[in-house]
């Protein structure tokens, strides 16, 4: 065989073995898409000492949720007079954070969020705080793929109606803290949240982003140069599932009706997933923004720990925004 024709078998070869990881790699980033890998929940907030309610309740749209209610206690929570925090964690997480122990956290470089501890300290400082688990993640029930927040939103509209039918909490004193996919589900609730039953009096939006811009970052962040390539492969293999155009989710559009609601957006200035010029157009068109506050972080993961790590921030603004 002559040198040309080992030359041509070889880059054939080569060519094979690249195009068979682009289309492994689409199809593992597709089904994080479609059906995400549930974590366990490996606490609760028993082991903290603390007395919670398991909770069943459905997402308006009727998919079953599960869920953990936290209730105050002592006098700090006689002071705060039923004032409520939910928090609505990301993507691939479940109401307890993200323990960041997979083989997609490690090839991403996610690094834990123990959203426990947050919880713990909004506890302490007389918040009963509500903690659930969003549709295809945690405990509650599938209805593949995600969407970005558009329908998970629908999740936060149901544990609003559930706390409204609680009498230990105050309709009107009910804040909202999400992350990631949590913060674009909070943007997408805001604008259908016109009634007392659901209503937010203010919200902490931390590192909401637009499809189209996180995956981006994020194939880029596992794959280099060759995310531009999986990228559309990603969206075919999406849309093909149920899923719309990765364009079509704009919750910078839905942040626009946040009405009343006083939203503080927080970002990590080194986040390479998403970017603080998306946030800043978001808080931009947002009726009562504040920020956004962008904060030191290494990783998307670092501006995430920010708030679990200076909880005492989101004290200082539901004392504000949800007075006594």
């Amino acid at each position: 065989m002559s040198l040309f024709r080992r030359a041509l078998r070889l880059l054939f070869l080569l060519m094979g073995l690249l195009v068979s990881f682009i289309m492994a790699a689409a199809i593992f980033f597709a089904r994080s898409l479609i059906a995400p890998p549930r974590q366990r929940l490996w606490a609760t907030p028993a082991d903290l000492g603390l007395e919670y309610e398991e909770v069943q309740f459905p997402a308006q749209d009727g998919v079953r949720l599960s869920g953990w209610f936290v209730p105050a206690t002592g006098e700090a929570a006689q002071r705060r007079k039923g004032a409520t925090i939910v928090l609505v964690h990301g993507w691939h997480w479940n109401r307890l954070g993200e323990a960041a122990e997979d083989m997609a956290s490690t090839l991403s470089g996610a690094s834990p969020v123990d959203l426990l501890r947050l919880m713990d300290s909004l506890h302490q400082d007389g918040f009963h705080v509500f903690m659930f688990d969003l549709r295809n993640h945690g405990e509650s029930a599938a209805q593949p793929p995600i969407t970005f927040g558009l329908l998970e939103a629908q999740d936060l509209l149901g544990a609003l109606a559930y706390l409204n039918g609680r009498s230990d909490v105050n309709p009107q004193r009910i804040g909202v803290i999400g992350f990631s996919m949590g913060a674009n589900s909070l943007l997408y609730a805001l604008p259908q949240t016109h009634s007392v039953r659901t209503a937010v009096a203010a919200a902490i939006a931390v590192q909401p982003t637009t499809p189209a811009i996180i995956t981006s970052g994020l194939a880029h962040n596992l794959f280099g140069s060759l995310g531009g390539v999986i990228v559309p492969l990603v969206e075919q293999m999406y849309r093909a599932a149920g899923g719309a155009r990765f364009a079509t989710y704009q919750p910078s559009f839905a942040a626009t009706g946040a009405n009343e609601t006083v939203v503080l957006y927080i970002q990590g200035k080194g986040d390479t997933w998403g970017s603080m010029e998306d946030v800043a157009r978001m808080a931009a068109v947002t009726p009562r923004a504040e920020g956004p506050l962008f904060v030191e972080s290494t990783h998307r993961f670092g501006g995430y720990q920010y708030l679990v790590d200076n909880p005492k921030v989101a004290t200082a603004f539901f004392e504000q925004h949800l007075p006594e």
